[in-house]
């Protein structure tokens, strides 16, 4: 018994090693080869034997072969399952825990019993925004926390995120002007929590909106209609 557990162990450490060996030769290959390339945060096998898993900026996801002779950008399809592997890395690597955003920094719209949860960062000069304000006015029961995220450039975004936030009633300003382009009354207050929005997004490499983040940690970029939204909701509160 201890002969096993000790061939075992040995075996164990083998393939450790080996695995370490691997990654050193496809980390050397492709700095030497493509040094443009960003800095790698982790070489792991993929679902596809004989495929390297090369990450890049937390979240980007390549494919090279043992040797780094290639380096592949695109998606992993699983055809017989029909499940897009790259996708579902990516998500998982994206997630957001729920629970840990700042909600004092967003404001709630509550809708029906309000029992299911989302969180949204939008700009609001973002006509894809817009689109999805429109959408979402179908969802009920469903609680929203709006985080204000003017991360477009060349107009007055952060402008009219102050004046949706410091408004008295932020819901309605926001929505009068999302849904209606009734434009936002001036006014100036503390927009610390803007600001940390900026900050929050930057971490979690938020860099489009609307950026939609569910109960489960998942989250969506761009409008989805709210037929998507329901389904996501739906999964998020299993």
């Amino acid at each position: 018994m201890k002969f096993l557990r000790t061939t075992l162990m040995s075996l164990a450490v083998l393939a450790t090693s080996g695995i370490w060996a691997q990654e050193a030769v496809i980390r050397k290959s492709l700095a030497e080869r493509i040094p443009q390339l960003d800095k790698i945060d982790e070489v792991s096998k993929s679902p596809v034997p004989g495929l390297f898993e090369v990450r890049v900026n937390g979240s980007d996801i390549y494919y090279t072969d043992a040797a780094g002779n290639y380096l592949i950008q695109g998606n992993v399809i699983d055809t017989k399952q029909r499940r897009n592997l790259t996708e579902e890395r990516i998500d998982k690597l994206t997630a957001v825990a729920f629970d840990s955003l700042p909600v004092k920094d967003a404001f709630t719209i509550v809708r029906g019993n309000g029992k299911r949860k989302l969180a949204v960062f939008e700009d609001p000069n973002c006509g894809y925004c817009k689109q999805f304000e429109a959408n979402l006015q179908k969802i009920d029961n469903v609680t929203v926390h709006m985080f204000l995220y003017p991360i477009l450039r060349g107009g007055d975004s952060t402008e009219k995120a102050r004046n949706i936030w410091c408004a008295k009633d932020k819901t309605k300003a926001w929505q009068d002007w999302m849904l209606n382009d009734v434009t936002p009354a001036n006014i100036t207050c503390d927009t610390g929590a803007i600001t940390r929005n900026m900050e929050l997004g930057r971490k979690h490499r938020i860099t489009g909106t609307p950026t939609l983040i569910f109960a489960d940690g998942s989250r969506v970029p761009g409008a989805i209609g709210a037929d998507q939204v329901e389904k996501r909701l739906a999964q998020a509160s299993k």
